[in-house]
C-alpha cells in the first residue's frame, strides 16, 4: 500500500465527530475518563451561550449516543432561553428555581423545582431555568446531541428549527402534573411509570426488580415522550447488583449511600480475576453526586458499602413506548438473563469468587454485616 494512502487513512481514523468539535468551540472544559466521583466538584468555565458556568462530561461510555453537560446558575440569576432538536433530561442536584417552557404559539407553562427534581423540555421548546435561591444552582443535563448534531452536522439547523412537536406537547395546562400512571410489560419484567416530571426523585415510589438481584428495586420512567428516558434503581444495605452488560450511553448518577462499582470488557470472561485479568477491571468508587458510564459491552455490577439503601438515577436510550432500533439490537440478549442462557447477565453462583471476598473485605473495614446469605451458591466451595 502507498504511504500517502496509509496516512490518509490514519487521519480519518482519527477525526473528531461534529459533536466533539462543536463542544470544544463551547468554551467549557470538558472532564473526560470513565467518570467523576462528585460533579459539584469539578472545574467549570464561563459558559457564553448558556448565561452560567459549565462543562462537559464526555466520558468513554457515552460513545455518541447521549452528551452530559453541568451547569451552575448564580443566586438569582437565570440560563438563556434556548431551543434544540435533541432531547435532554435535566437532574437538579443542588439548588431551587423554575423552569419556563414554551411550545411554539402557546402559552408559556412553568414548573417549580428543588434539589432531586427530574424533567425534560419537550422537544425544540423554547426553555431555560431560573435559579430563585440564595445559592448557586448545579443542574446535570443528559442530551441526545451528540446523535442529532453528527447526523445533521448544521448547528444552526439543530438550534433554530421552527418545527413545533405538538404531537409530544401541545401546551396542555396539566402536562407537568406529577403523574402515578405505572404498569407493567407484557413480559413482567419492567414497571414503566408514565411521568412528566418527578418533583424529588430521591423520595420516589420504586416497584421491586430482583431478576438484577435480590431486594433490588427498579422503575423505569418515560418523560416526555423522549427516546432518552431513565430508570431509578434501589439495593439493600449489604448487598450488591449481579453484573451485565449493554450498549452504551446509560449516564448512571449516585443520589444516595456509598459504594463501588466493577466494570470490564465482556470479552474477558464471567471471571475476569481468576483468568488473570485483574489489571484490566476498572473500579468506580461512587457517593452522592458521582456520576459515571459503562462502555458497551463492558459487565458493569454495583456494590452498597454504605450504612442506608443504595438509590441510583440512570439516564439512557431505551424508551418502552418510542424504541431505537440500535437500542432494541444492543440489548436483545437480554439484561435480565443469565449468560448461560444466551443472555448477558452474570448470575451470583457464576461470578468470580474474589467479587465477594473483596466486597466482604470492604463491609468489614466500615463495621457493615454483608446480608447475602440468601445466596449459598456463591459460598459453596463444592
Amino acid at each position: 500500500m502507498d504511504a500517502n494512502v496509509r496516512r490518509v487513512g490514519i487521519a480519518r481514523a482519527k477525526a473528531k465527530t461534529y459533536y466533539e468539535r462543536w463542544i470544544e468551540k463551547e468554551g467549557v472544559p470538558i472532564v473526560e475518563g470513565f467518570g467523576v466521583t462528585d460533579v459539584r466538584k469539578i472545574n467549570l468555565g464561563t459558559w457564553k451561550r448558556l448565561g452560567c458556568e459549565g462543562a462537559y462530561l464526555q466520558f468513554r461510555g457515552l460513545e455518541g449516543i447521549t452528551g452530559v453537560y453541568i451547569g451552575k446558575i448564580a443566586p438569582g440569576a437565570a440560563l438563556e432561553p434556548e431551543r434544540h432538536l435533541y432531547e435532554k433530561v435535566i437532574y437538579i442536584i443542588q439548588g431551587e428555581g423554575v423552569a419556563e417552557i414554551q411550545q411554539r404559539n402557546r402559552v408559556p407553562d412553568s414548573i417549580a423545582w428543588q434539589a432531586g427534581s427530574l424533567f425534560s423540555p419537550p422537544l425544540n421548546t423554547l426553555h431555560r431555568l431560573i435559579n430563585y435561591s440564595k445559592a448557586p444552582a448545579i443542574f446535570l443535563a443528559v442530551t441526545t446531541a451528540p446523535m442529532v448534531l453528527d447526523h445533521f452536522h448544521n448547528e444552526r439547523f439543530v438550534f433554530n428549527s421552527d418545527f413545533s412537536f405538538v404531537d409530544r406537547y401541545d401546551g396542555e395546562a396539566n402536562y407537568f402534573e406529577p403523574s402515578d400512571e405505572r404498569y407493567l410489560t407484557t413480559n413482567n419484567r419492567q414497571w414503566i411509570w408514565e411521568t412528566n416530571f418527578i418533583p424529588d426523585a430521591r423520595k420516589a415510589q420504586i416497584d421491586a426488580q430482583e431478576q438484577k438481584g435480590a431486594g433490588v428495586n427498579l422503575t423505569q420512567f418515560e418523560i416526555s415522550d423522549n427516546t432518552l428516558i431513565g430508570h431509578l434503581a434501589e439495593w439493600p444495605v449489604g448487598r450488591y447488583h449481579k453484573a451485565h452488560y449493554h450498549g452504551g450511553g446509560a449516564v448512571l448518577v449516585i443520589l444516595r449511600s456509598e459504594g463501588y462499582s466493577l466494570m470490564w470488557p465482556n470479552d474477558l470472561g464471567t471471571k475476569p480475576y481468576e483468568s488473570g485479568y485483574r489489571d484490566r477491571v476498572v473500579r468506580v468508587d461512587w457517593a452522592p453526586g458521582s456520576v459515571f458510564s459503562p462502555p458497551t459491552n463492558w459487565f458493569h455490577q454495583h456494590f452498597n458499602t454504605g450504612s442506608e439503601p443504595a438509590l441510583q438515577l440512570a439516564l439512557r436510550c431505551g424508551s418502552h413506548k418510542f424504541p431505537l432500533g440500535i437500542r432494541v439490537a444492543a440489548i436483545r440478549a437480554g439484561v435480565y438473563t443469565s449468560v448461560r442462557q444466551g443472555g448477558t447477565l452474570i448470575e451470583y453462583e457464576d461470578e468470580d469468587r474474589e467479587i465477594r471476598r473483596v466486597y466482604e473485605a470492604e463491609l468489614e473495614k466500615k463495621g457493615i454485616a454483608p446480608d447475602m446469605s440468601f445466596d449459598t451458591a456463591a459460598n459453596d466451595d463444592g
